[in-house]
């Protein structure tokens, strides 16, 4: 997902790196069904991005997922919930 991500900035014209993305991933375990399985991923962002360029970051934010390999695979079997800060140097 931060690949992703990263992909869709450095298309805006907004750095990724070095430590310009951060992520926090939690998954959710239980136990429907009485089996074990991972039911939900949240992830929350952290973005350092220059002046200026907030509009066209939340845009990657909002599409991302389209092209992100893990969300494509997963979907409809576990639910994605991303949350985010963006902080502008």
């Amino acid at each position: 997902m931060v690949g992703t991500l990263s992909g869709a900035l450095e298309a805006r014209k907004i750095p990724a790196s070095p430590n310009k993305v951060k992520a926090q991933v939690q998954g959710t375990i239980e136990a429907p069904e009485g089996v074990l399985k991972i039911t939900k991923i949240s992830c929350h962002f952290e973005l350092k991005i220059p002046q200026g360029k907030r509009e066209a970051a939340e845009r990657a934010l909002s599409v991302f997922e389209r092209g992100c390999p893990v969300v494509q695979t997963l979907q409809g079997c576990i639910a994605f919930h991303h949350t985010w800060v963006i902080t502008e140097d």
